[in-house]
């Protein structure tokens, strides 16, 4: 299996920038793909980001948060990032790191391990 562990979180100002951790651990060569969501009180978990393993390709969930954060990864200490700028009230949330295993599509959406979470707060 692989764990998963978010880190980075914390509060911010609104327009403030944060950059979110994901460090993967246990067999770890069978990541494909990193994705990101996020879920706020009361709301549903949300799609964020997905960053393709092999290559680095990511891609975004359409709205508000477009343009604002940018996905990445650094397969050499097997860690995920997920930089955050501009942020907004609207942002805060609890944010996951998850992985795939399984090598789908990256717009498949679909995740074998989850972290625990890292909380984002954007006071206004």
């Amino acid at each position: 299996q692989v764990q998963v562990a978010e880190s980075g979180g914390g509060l911010v100002q609104t327009g403030g920038s944060l950059t979110l951790s994901c460090a993967a651990s246990g067999r770890t060569y069978m990541i494909r793909n990193f994705g990101w969501f996020r879920q706020a009180p009361g709301k549903e978990r949300e799609f964020v980001a997905a960053v393709r393993w092999h290559d680095g390709a990511s891609i975004y969930e359409s709205g508000s948060r477009e343009g604002r954060f940018t996905a990445s990864i650094d397969r050499a200490t097997d860690t995920a990032y997920l930089q955050m700028n501009s942020l907004r009230a609207e942002d805060t949330a609890t944010y996951y790191c998850a992985v795939d295993t399984v090598g789908r599509d990256i717009m498949a959406r679909e995740y074998d391990y989850w972290g625990q979470g890292t909380q984002v707060t954007v006071s206004s």
